[in-house]
């Protein structure tokens, strides 16, 4: 859906370089606590900027972080050994 038919705006430029920097930091944090993380991604702009968080995390730690789509709501990111078998736990915040 297109703004002009009711659907969200997009980002400006800006707002994604914020948006992208706040993903980064706040699901790095619990990555870096915890091997991985699952987030909400509902919209194909909010699954490739799960991606593009993925990567910038690659890029900063020198080590992949995957990511994987759980379901049709939901992304997981997550380090070596700390893939699907894991999907049990809760949305982390």
């Amino acid at each position: 859906m297109s703004p002009a038919e009711g659907g969200p705006t997009p980002l400006t430029e800006e707002e994604e370089r914020r948006a992208r920097a706040v993903l980064s930091s706040d699901l790095g944090n619990v990555i870096a606590e915890r091997g991985w993380v699952r987030f909400p991604a509902y919209s194909p702009e909010e699954r490739r900027r799960l991606m593009a968080v993925a990567q910038r995390l690659s890029a900063h730690w020198g080590q992949q972080v995957f990511i994987e789509a759980e379901d049709q709501c939901a992304m997981r990111l997550y380090l070596a050994g700390y893939g699907s078998q894991y999907s049990a736990h809760p949305l982390v915040p």
